[in-house]
């Protein structure tokens, strides 16, 4: 009988067990692809059939009710099934919110009312357990909790659809330093640009907080959004095969949504787009972006610098005072800088997603005291200190009265605080290809001159279905007669408001089925809640002379 060494029943034993395992593993995997996962995609199925089956049989009332002129001339009925629509998606989940805030920004394919309403979805998902986060944050920094943070505030900042977020303070061996990529010149212009950036306008010196902002996923999230986008892709092919229906190609928009939620659902590809904001922005002083703790992020986990600054909302409401000019100029040099210099893009620049904070410069130190052609004195990187929680603590008990708020930031800009602007959640960028890239420049370029004509005809034969297009010469005609009815009442480019263009050309990108392509619509979009944004702080906002 043939008898194994002690040296080798040891080495043979692990084999085994790791053979076990393995086949474990494989078991697993099958049960989990072939059974598990359309048991549980057929029960969600079943899930979202009772909650949007009533909204299917409610479609007759959008033939009720009189029309309103200030909704753009939709019937009270239609107004009442949006809103239903919207209260049904909220009760589906985090992919159908999604799917409701990416359809609100696709003015180009549904109706403007239907985009409004559903710009207002939100999140109604409560908030995973502390011990779930707990445990995803320790597996993200390879310790304990309590050797994480000095400070952990256990009540979310906010809950959303895919993640909740939280502030903390790490402690003293983890924080970071500023990232030397995203401040050191790298090239001999930028270098240069260094050298005479003082005599012009320099960028805060910041040190990166300890205080950071902690995004974790909600557990299992990514099965869930899975299975929602296998249902919504074998719907979109059976809207898809009804005849009129093809030019929306549904498929196809699932797919880009798809990836889009994809994204998301990665905290990693968030942490990569700061550091590339940062990159980008490193010589301007217009914008700036959280430092990323890239060393602690994973896929489920984004650790960035905690943003301390005012809501550009609150600004919107009360007015931005003898700042409003300075904040507008400079969220438009800013969005330019991103759109025709880096082409990159943020996607998602709402007001939730802009902040203001506040720096005391000081004059240099060179014989005289250096000012602006304003008169203001300039900053000096190396000693501009960051005063946001003062101004914050002085604006705070002012919210409600627009007055006082307005003197305050008067006092505010007499003591010689300046404003910045934080740019903020950065999971969505939008970069144009290079195609896609000379046909927006070609339709701004002819818009610009007044040849709506031209534009007219660019979009329907750069469009992704030229073929679906109905009746491209009354399209082009509208396009001139648009952009001549502009010309006519305004006699000055500067005074063009670009967001009733586009607003207008949307309208009618519907009516004709000029299927235009995704990335191009998102950075229409941005340019309408820019130009929005702007015109309320500075009435006289003019988007063509940055």
């Amino acid at each position: 009988m043939l008898e194994l060494s002690r040296q080798e029943l040891d080495d043979y034993v692990p084999e085994v067990l790791r053979g076990s395992r393995k086949w474990r593993k494989t078991i697993w995997r099958a049960l989990d692809t072939y059974l598990i996962e359309p048991l549980a995609t057929g029960f969600r199925f079943l899930h979202l059939v009772i909650i949007f089956v009533p909204v299917i049989c409610t479609v007759p009332v959008m033939w009720i009710g009189a029309r309103r002129p200030d909704r753009d001339n939709e019937r009270t009925g239609t107004l009442w099934w949006y809103g239903f629509l919207v209260a049904s998606m909220e009760r589906a989940g985090a992919a159908f919110i999604k799917l409701g805030q990416w359809a609100a920004s696709r003015t180009d394919i549904f109706p403007t009312e239907m985009c409004s309403i559903m710009s207002a979805l939100h999140s109604d998902a409560p908030a995973h357990s502390l011990k779930v986060t707990k445990q995803t944050i320790e597996k993200a920094f390879g310790r304990k909790f309590e050797d994480i943070f000095e400070e952990f505030h256990e009540k979310p900042l906010g809950v959303g659809a895919i993640a909740q977020v939280y502030k903390a303070k790490l402690k003293p061996d983890l924080a970071g330093s500023e990232d030397d990529a995203s401040t050191e010149p790298q090239t001999l212009r930028e270098r240069a640009f260094k050298r005479v950036d003082p005599l012009l306008k320099s960028t805060p010196h910041r040190v990166p907080s300890s205080y950071v902002a902690i995004k974790v996923l909600h557990p299992k999230i990514e099965r869930m959004v899975r299975r929602d986008l296998r249902i919504m892709g074998a719907f979109a092919s059976i809207i898809n095969a009804i005849p009129t229906m093809e030019w929306l190609s549904f498929p196809d928009e699932v797919t880009q949504f798809g990836e889009m939620m994809r994204l998301q659902l990665d905290l990693r590809i968030e942490s990569a787009n700061l550091m590339i904001f940062r990159r980008n922005f490193r010589n301007r002083s217009t914008a700036w972006f959280p430092y990323p703790h890239g060393q602690y992020t994973t896929r489920q986990v984004l650790v960035e610098e905690y943003a301390t600054g005012i809501p550009l909302e609150h600004f919107l409401q009360n007015g931005g005072g003898v700042f409003q000019k300075e904040i507008a100029d400079e969220g438009l040099d800013a969005f330019l800088h991103m759109l025709l210099i880096d082409n990159f893009i943020h996607a998602d620049l709402h007001p939730g997603n802009i902040m203001v904070r506040f720096y005391k410069p000081e004059p240099f130190d060179v014989g005289m005291n250096l000012t602006t052609l304003k008169g203001r004195p300039k900053a000096n990187p190396n000693t501009s200190k960051d005063v946001t929680e003062d101004v914050l603590e002085r604006l705070r008990p002012h919210r409600q009265e627009k007055d006082a708020w307005t003197r305050t930031l008067a006092q505010i800009d007499k003591e010689g605080y300046r404003p910045q602007l934080i740019f903020i959640d950065t999971g969505l960028v939008t970069q144009l290809n290079e195609e896609n890239r000379k046909n927006f420049l070609d339709l701004f370029k002819s818009i610009a001159e007044f040849d709506g004509y031209k534009a007219g005809h660019l979009m329907t034969e750069r469009c992704r279905q030229p073929d679906a297009v109905i009746d491209k010469e009354v399209f082009a005609l509208k396009m001139q007669h648009l952009v001549l009815g502009v010309k006519s009442q305004t006699f000055a480019l500067g005074n063009i408001k670009i967001g009733d263009i586009l607003n207008e050309v949307l309208s009618m990108v519907r009516g004709h089925h000029v299927r235009l392509e995704g990335d191009f619509v998102n950075v229409v979009l941005s340019i309408l809640l820019l130009e929005g944004i702007g015109r309320s702080l500075d009435p006289d906002l003019d988007l063509f002379s940055g």
